[in-house]
């Protein structure tokens, strides 16, 4: 794990180790770090992802993702059904829900003023160039210092990561799709040194390219915004949801808690589970 700004707590979501963390909180720790890897360049990023519904059926299933995901240094919560299960398990329920499509505003504001540069890798040809464009236009000062598409082939990546450190980005943001943006992160963490962070981002670059809109926000406020992207994309997503929901909300109804000792037990056991679970390096 790498060291950063104060010490945010654990609780289990649906089994996984989330961190309890808000978005002004998540900005205020890349402003941190950024600073700190500036000062000391061999410090290695900071593996900063989400926790969803899918995700979370997804961490039980699969071993070798449940394995890369244990590695991250932050899981934050995008997802309003998270934050619902926690008002109803735990003491101290999560704030809020850190949704990517949200934080990058606050991100984006932050590193303007701050003069933190970052590269977009992901997405369809054009989809993230049109996202920086947006983000350019709302921030003069952002620097967006490199973007590239995400079809590319493991044999890539090496060079892929030499061009990234070359454009002097702080964080890379990622938007591979799971479970490939989490195992290129990890697998890449320390061909990226010297960058701060490394943020995976899912279909954050779509988002802002103009290809979807967010859903309503009463449809966000009570945690069905799956369901507006399932009506968007019923192909690739309606599938996908139709598989994860139900496994989540069970893990969200059963495996959820802020008592300590419960979460201390339950993270104790999953790394001793995980110790030789292979790490996945399926090519992209």
């Amino acid at each position: 794990m790498t060291e950063g700004l104060g010490t945010f707590p654990t609780v289990l979501v649906g089994g996984v180790p989330t961190t309890r963390i808000t978005r002004a909180e998540l900005a205020l720790l890349m402003i941190d770090d950024c600073r700190r890897t500036r000062a000391d360049p061999e410090r290695l990023p900071r593996l900063v992802v989400s926790s969803n519904g899918a995700v979370i059926a997804d961490f039980h299933r699969d071993a070798s993702f449940r394995n890369i995901l244990l590695k991250a240094d932050v899981i934050d919560a995008d997802g309003m059904p998270l934050v619902m299960a926690t008002r109803l398990f735990c003491q101290e329920p999560l704030e809020e829900r850190v949704a990517t499509t949200d934080f990058i505003n606050d991100a984006a504001e932050a590193a303007a003023k701050e003069g933190i540069r970052f590269y977009f890798l992901g997405a369809k040809p054009g989809v993230a160039d049109t996202a920086a464009a947006h983000f350019r236009a709302l921030h003069p000062d952002l620097q967006i210092v490199g973007v590239r598409h995400g079809y590319f082939s493991a044999e890539d990546e090496i060079d892929i990561c030499d061009e990234i450190r070359a454009s002097g980005a702080d964080v890379l943001w990622i938007g591979l799709g799971s479970p490939l943006q989490e195992s290129f992160a990890l697998r890449n963490q320390h061909h990226l040194q010297g960058l701060a962070w490394l943020r995976t981002c899912g279909g954050m670059f779509d988002h802002y390219s103009g290809k979807f809109r967010r859903a309503p926000v009463w449809m966000q406020s009570i945690g069905l915004e799956w369901l507006h992207r399932a009506l968007n994309e019923p192909i690739r997503l309606g599938r996908r949801y139709m598989a994860t929901n139900l496994p989540a909300i069970y893990y969200l109804l059963t495996q959820t808690t802020d008592r300590q000792e419960d979460v201390r037990i339950a993270r104790t056991k999953l790394h001793t589970t995980n110790e030789d679970a292979p790490v996945d390096d399926r090519p992209i």
